[in-house]
């Protein structure tokens, strides 16, 4: 910056534009962070696949899920650090190509173990992808031009969960689920070669040049054992009945202090790894906490509706996941506009009117959310419940941004995409840990109305007793009874459901009330000013 402008606050910089087209380099890195994201949902259903193919039982499967999250979960915000080491070009290049490596590592592992080995490096390379992806978009456009640029960003965070599922499924059924992997291989090597010939660091993005004692070790080490345990105790909570067991417990101890220390120390240093000191910005710290819910909300009902379709309404996880498709299908046409919007409307009254939208749609999937739910119906429900995001999504992200400076874009784009990813699992183990308890507490209170002292309940089994004997059926009385209790056991299920989306419902209105109290966004602002 000359002196001329550093003396006169109201000269404006020049706008760094990058060389080539932008919304070329948007369709670059999306298309390597779409990769990456697709891969985090698209193995779940292709576990009991991995399980037989290698020998291993269902619960040694799951780790192939947590390996990659933990690791995944590790380097996501270490991404303005380690760009600041080795570059953003250079750092991004280096994830698409230990994640195209390790993929084909995944696709041709022999055994369980190496299997895990191979899903950690994916993660390490997967991590940075996403916020690097952000972080491009953000620097490329100009403020006025970012929305419509992280709509097409969110085509990866949002809509590639939603149909990873699906294309998990129906690649496991056709082939096998080592393709699931190798797919990765071509995308992974032209996004490598598109990276590589039309992305550029900006000038303003600073080197960090390393001196004896520079590396915040505590600090990476604190980070690292933290976040892994608290990665493996959302992950296998529910499984393990949380803290009812010492490997919980133990792992919840170990995230709480390191979690804790790793603060305090980050604070009292001079160059830390984790630059916590931006949720000391009002803006940056109600967007982390959206980008929160967010993540918490988008996974938890990709979990809840295909569960719900296939536990209860006997559905195929084909027929399940076209249920999901059709909402992300809708909502590629819907981020476009959104982020036209973004120019126009001011970014917390779109955040609002989502976060309202997905509040009626919580509350109305109390009412629909029953055992004789249509196809259809049960399609417009997720609809309902999908679409809403866009309008939130976007312009969370544009917030974060406001009031803080360009050369901290790397580290927002981080720290950001690291509370989505752990909403994420904090959200998936919240709703699959109120189904469980919920369910139970429905199943006794409808054991009250299931036994033989109860009239309707007697006459109702002898009822269908008869039907089952004139059927031909063996032992019709215990059959009959076996049926009943099943229906029982459905009805309570499907109560919790309902309960589950009710709690949702609470959370999504309360985001609402906090859209309010975020800070305008100049919508018609052409130029940045040097605030800075």
């Amino acid at each position: 910056m000359s002196t001329a402008v550093a003396a006169n606050p109201k000269v404006v910089a020049v706008p760094w534009k990058p060389k080539v087209n932008p919304w070329l380099i948007a369709f670059v890195v999306s298309l390597a962070a779409f990769m990456e994201v697709l891969d985090t949902s698209i193995a779940n259903v292709a576990l009991p696949h991995i399980a037989g193919s290698l020998g291993a039982t269902s619960d040694e499967s799951t780790w192939v899920l947590t390996s990659y999250l933990v690791s995944n979960a590790i380097v996501l915000p270490l991404t303005g650090w380690l760009v600041s080491l080795v570059g953003r070009k250079r750092f991004f290049i280096l994830c698409i190509s230990l994640f195209t490596v390790s993929s084909l590592l995944c696709g041709i592992a022999p055994t369980l173990v190496i299997l895990l080995l191979a899903r950690v490096i994916q993660g390490i390379g997967g991590g940075g992808m996403q916020p690097l992806a952000q972080a491009i978009l953000a620097d490329t456009f100009p403020p006025e031009k970012r929305g419509l640029a992280f709509s097409v960003y969110a085509i990866t965070a949002i809509v590639a969960p939603a149909i990873g599922p699906t294309l998990g499924g129906w690649i496991t059924d056709n082939y096998t689920w080592r393709w699931i992997f190798l797919l990765n291989l071509p995308v992974g090597l032209i996004a490598l070669f598109l990276v590589y010939r039309f992305v550029e660091d900006p000038p303003f993005l600073k080197r960090t040049t390393l001196k004896e004692g520079r590396i915040d070790y505590w600090g990476f080490g604190l980070l690292a054992v933290g976040v892994a345990a608290l990665q493996i105790v959302l992950d296998k909570g529910q499984e393990d009945d949380w803290f009812g067991s010492n490997f919980i417990v133990t792992l919840t101890v170990i995230a709480v202090v390191s979690l804790v220390a790793l603060v305090v120390w980050e604070l009292s240093i001079k160059n830390p790894i984790l630059d916590i000191r931006l949720f000391g910005h009002f803006n940056f710290a109600t967007s982390s906490l959206m980008m929160l819910m967010v993540g918490g909300i988008s996974f938890s009902t990709t979990v809840l509706m295909p569960q719900f379709l296939q536990s209860l309404m006997g559905y195929t996880a084909e027929s399940a996941g076209i249920v999901l498709s059709a909402a992300a299908i809708i909502l590629l046409i819907e981020l476009p506009l959104v982020g036209r919007l973004t120019a126009k409307i001011q970014a917390r009254y779109l955040m609002a009117f989502g976060w309202g939208l997905l509040t009626l749609a919580m509350f109305f999937s109390t009412r629909r959310i029953d055992l004789d739910i249509s196809f259809s119906s049960a399609t417009w429900l997720r609809i309902a419940q999908y679409v809403p995001m866009g309008f939130i999504f976007i312009p969370v992200t544009m917030v974060a941004y406001l009031g803080l400076p360009q050369e901290k874009s790397n580290s927002i784009a981080g720290l950001i995409n690291f509370v989505r990813n752990i909403g994420a699992s904090v959200g998936t183990s919240a709703v699959t840990t109120v189904l469980a308890r919920r369910a139970q507490v429905h199943q006794v209170m409808l054991a009250n109305y299931t036994s033989l002292s109860v009239p309707e309940f007697k006459a109702s089994a002898g009822a269908l007793a008869s039907q089952l004997s004139r059927a031909g059926s063996g032992q019709a009385q215990i059959s009959a009874y076996a049926r009943l209790y099943q229906s029982m056991k459905d009805q309570a299920s499907a109560l919790s459901y309902i309960d589950t989306f009710w709690l949702l419902g609470i959370a999504t209105g309360i985001m609402f009330v906090l859209s309010f109290f975020l800070k305008k966004n100049n919508t018609k602002a052409k130029v940045q000013t040097l605030a800075h």
